[in-house]
């Protein structure tokens, strides 16, 4: 039994769906308009922050808030690299130092150690896990005094070193590579086992290139724990030129209270690596955050 179509009408076969025309539709139109105001309220603070940088002493305590410098000068900047005392060069050199250090510490620890916990059977391996994922829930700052105590005993007191190593075990590089490496399709791994690959060539050759998304975010992302630390390097360091930039950055508050072009100059100099990292990084940190979340 053979059956016919009815032909489409005129208007009908000429008439597009809704989401196929040409024109973007009211409700999209919105949310375009809701990322626009979400975008200038997170980026306004920051306009402002660099606005202020570049104003006088007077403009920048004006009562009356001023987006555009009427008088545009980098006074605030020639103030804080000449100030004897403040040594800010130093103080970023200090802060990049420390922050790379403990970055490249995380990355081979924790990647190791996920990688243990995703793909090698030993006894004991969820209990593990669950003490690493309980350390998690322990608030930081209970550890203060512990982590002080054993830097004190180990003589890093006032060196660089203080403010690498303690903080370079954490659990969260663990759990976050862990995830990423449970999605990655274990034939891989059975094929270069296979063609006589050991476990640590696999891991080196295989798995860490297929995760360089995940370890590019856990980069930035320990990178900028270890830039904005304040309360460990003020415990830890005491002299000025071993300081890091944001425990230095508060002597600089505290001398100036009222300078707030310095302050906001200093702000824009700690603020400036972070911002080129993240916008050079932005593809990989998609990525590794959508991998990491696939399986559990």
């Amino acid at each position: 039994m053979s059956t016919t179509r009815e032909p489409r009408t005129p208007e009908l076969a000429g008439r597009a769906p809704a989401d196929d025309r040409g024109g973007a539709s009211p409700r999209r139109w919105l949310l375009y308009a809701l990322l626009v105001v979400l975008t200038l309220i997170f980026v306004s603070p920051l306009l402002y922050m660099v606005s202020t940088s570049f104003k006088t002493t007077a403009g920048a305590a004006a009562p009356a808030p001023q987006w555009i410098p009427q008088e545009p000068t980098t006074q605030a900047y020639r103030s804080i690299f000449a100030t004897e005392g403040t040594p800010v060069v130093r103080w970023l050199l200090n802060s990049v130092v420390a922050a790379t250090a403990q970055t490249l510490v995380i990355l081979v620890t924790a990647s190791m150690a996920a990688y243990a916990l995703a793909r090698v059977d030993f006894r004991g391996k969820k209990i593990a896990f669950a003490v690493i994922i309980a350390t998690l829930f322990v608030p930081p700052v209970i550890l203060l005094i512990p982590n002080y105590l054993v830097v004190g005993r180990l003589g890093w007191l006032d060196t660089l070193l203080a403010v690498i190593l303690p903080g370079a075990a954490g659990a969260f590089g663990v759990f976050f590579l862990r995830q990423f490496f449970i999605s990655l399709p274990v034939e891989l791994e059975e094929a270069a086992l296979i063609d006589g690959a050991s476990r640590w060539r696999t891991f080196r050759q295989i798995i860490l290139p297929l995760s360089r998304p995940a370890l590019v975010t856990l980069a930035l992302l320990s990178f900028l724990t270890n830039w904005n630390d304040f309360l460990w390097p003020v415990y830890v360091l005491f002299s000025p030129e071993n300081q890091t930039l944001p425990a230095g950055l508060s002597t600089l508050q505290n001398a100036n209270a009222v300078r707030y072009d310095l302050l906001m100059a200093g702000a824009v100099i700690a603020s400036v690596p972070v911002l080129v990292m993240f916008f050079a990084a932005q593809r990989y940190i998609v990525e590794g955050v959508g991998r990491a979340g696939l399986k559990g």
